[in-house]
């Protein structure tokens, strides 16, 4: 059985989710994002209290088909945008129209009607969303965020950042930087 879940973005949202069917002895088959396959059909009760579960983190089971594509739309958002090790050789439109078996033009349209925003804004909102999350482990400098994300250039990265927060990436970072305190100064 496949079961839909909404705002299921990142991998801790996953373990939270394996580790609520585990408590709920909910045998599965995967937990992907966004979708969960069980090995059998589930009860309506297991169903409504893994949703009241997992509601607690802000994710939620879908059972309209419109919620299920928007959310399946946004899961290969998620892959095409941010796990791709290499620069992917085709476009979003045209890796979405492949994997989802329709045209790019239906599905955009699609989207932007249920969540009041273009596929392409949304795009951009995660992968911002995924800089800040880089500067904010300072693993990475600016340059090599830019290229694991697939920028053009830092510069493009950087006006994208700014339109999106109004905050320069550099002064993000600096805002970081000021809220962190060493422990012997408290």
């Amino acid at each position: 059985m496949k079961i839909y879940v909404k705002n299921m973005a990142c991998e801790s949202c996953k373990v939270f989710v394996i580790n609520t069917l585990e408590e709920l002895d909910i045998s599965t088959v995967k937990v992907e994002l966004g979708e969960i396959e069980t090995k059998e059909d589930i009860t309506l009760e297991k169903k409504k209290a893994l949703n009241t579960k997992i509601k607690t983190v802000g994710l939620e089971l879908l059972e309209k088909k419109q919620g299920i594509l928007v959310e399946q739309i946004k899961k290969l958002m998620i892959e095409y945008a941010c796990k791709s090790e290499k620069k992917p050789n085709i476009t979003f439109s045209v890796y979405l129209s492949q994997n989802m078996n329709n045209s790019y033009s239906y599905l955009a349209n699609f989207f932007s009607e249920v969540e009041a925003t273009t596929i392409e804004q949304y795009m951009i909102s995660i992968r911002v969303e995924k800089v800040k999350e880089y500067i904010v482990f300072g693993e990475y400098t600016l340059s090599e965020i830019a290229d694991i994300l697939h920028y053009s250039s830092v510069a493009h990265l950087s006006t994208q950042f700014k339109k999106v927060t109004g905050l320069t990436p550099s002064y993000f970072k600096a805002l970081k930087e000021k809220r962190r305190v060493s422990i012997h100064s408290v």
